[in-house]
């Protein structure tokens, strides 16, 4: 499998290793680099030694004498060194990174790939010092330490603060959601994140995508500084395509697609990239909720349990919940079987189009305003495409390429926008 191999000579061990034990580093380096070329893969030198390592005549020239195409990143900044390698590395579509350096080294860049990478990157260390006995008298560690942790997660937040955005945040707001709420529902503009089909305000990371929780987080800081709010102030729910709902301060389930609570400046979110993020506003009882619904959460009842749950924990009536159905697939461009169509076929016919065909099209908003009506929300309380006196926020994700991401459309390395709510601090109908 294609891979590349990065030769990390960032750190400075030879105070504590002997020279004996660097001959033996460009030893398996110099083997390791040979067999590279003969498999044509890239390979990357990564930092630089200290001074003192150089006097042992361990210089990044030495290293490309080894080998015509090895290409030298030089930085202070591991974070760079890394996102770079990992730029580069999306550009060419590989996932396989072998990394040459010391053991101590080794935990440290350990957690710089937690941060900067996720899983669908898959990392393979090769240590060069591995034998305290053979050089020298130190051994080395077997575990980061609190302020190394601290150190890292400062250093890769610096580096992406200071990258620049691609594009400009815009967020589209309802007019039905009154002012004592903040709310909005974000496009796909304004961050940093720079594969295609994640670019550029992604904001969720998922194990089988290659946007990392570090650059999620710092488009979550974005859009906060443009919209009012903290990161620490924000909660997403944990998707599972199920009707969990957690009220904020009683215990969290392990996953949950929908959240409600009556706490001020708590800013509570839903993601969508096809699936719909649902707001829900009571101004009477102060109380909000959101909900992540796809088209198996939609049939499992998520809408359902989230406003049971405002309900059941808050006091609020359903006559006076107000609820907003954000960008997400539209029936013209989300189909499903035959089996699954008639589940909502069975919510109501004019849910499914082109019934009887092998993939009938498939209207999950609908479907969502129909058992929002049942459970007692006014009609004129919910705000989807059906609207048509107010600006709509129900565009299909799939069709505006410009402003949403869409898993429909862009395939399994999709981004991800989200609706977001809290309730102001003193604020008034």
């Amino acid at each position: 499998m294609a891979k590349v191999i990065v030769v990390d000579l960032g750190s400075d061990p030879s105070s504590e290793y002997s020279k004996a034990c660097f001959e033996a580093f460009t030893g398996k380096i110099s083997m390791i680099l040979g067999q590279a070329d003969e498999m044509h893969e890239p390979v990357y030198l990564i930092g630089c030694l200290q001074q003192s390592s150089s006097a042992l005549g361990i210089t990044p020239e030495k290293f490309v004498s080894l080998r015509k195409q090895i290409r030298v990143l030089l930085d202070s900044s591991v974070s760079a060194l890394l996102y770079t390698i990992k730029r580069e590395l999306d550009s060419l579509d590989l996932s396989n990174i072998v990394v040459i350096t010391s053991h101590n080294r080794m935990i440290i860049l350990q957690k710089y790939q937690e941060l900067l990478f996720t899983p669908v990157y898959l990392f393979e260390y090769v240590t060069v010092f591995e034998d305290p006995s053979t050089f020298g008298s130190a051994r080395p560690g077997t575990n980061i330490t609190s302020r190394e942790i601290t150190d890292v997660t400062e250093e890769v937040g610096t580096f992406l603060r200071q990258l620049p955005a691609v594009g400009e945040i815009t967020v589209l707001k309802s007019s039905l959601v009154p002012d004592c709420f903040s709310h909005g529902f974000s496009t796909r503009m304004g961050g940093i994140s720079y594969i295609s089909t994640l670019s550029s305000l992604n904001l969720f990371s998922s194990s089988r995508r290659r946007d990392p929780k570090a650059v999620v987080n710092e488009n979550i800081r974005r859009l906060g500084l443009q919209m009012g709010f903290q990161p620490h102030q924000f909660h997403l729910v944990k998707t599972n395509h199920a009707s969990d709902v957690w009220v904020i301060g009683e215990e969290a389930p392990e996953s949950y697609d929908g959240i409600v609570t009556n706490q001020v400046n708590v800013v509570i979110a839903a993601p969508g990239a096809d699936c719909m993020p649902l707001l829900f506003t009571d101004p009477v009882e102060k109380v909000i909720g959101v909900a992540h619904a796809g088209w198996k959460g939609t049939l499992m009842g998520i809408a359902k349990a989230t406003v049971n749950a405002m309900v059941s924990r808050f006091g609020s009536k359903t006559e006076n919940i107000l609820a907003v159905i954000g960008p997400s697939v539209g029936s013209c461009c989300f189909k499903l079987d035959q089996e699954s169509a008639k589940e909502f076929h069975s919510i109501h016919p004019h849910c499914v189009r082109k019934d009887g065909t092998p993939k009938p099209f498939i209207n999950i908003r609908l479907a969502t305003r129909v058992l929002l009506e049942r459970e007692g929300l006014v009609s004129e309380h919910i705000h989807d495409d059906t609207v048509t006196d107010i600006p709509s926020v129900t565009l299909c994700t799939s069709c505006h390429s410009d402003m949403f991401f869409s898993h429909v459309r862009d395939g399994t390395n999709f981004g991800t926008q989200i609706g977001f709510l809290w309730i102001k601090d003193g604020g008034k109908v």
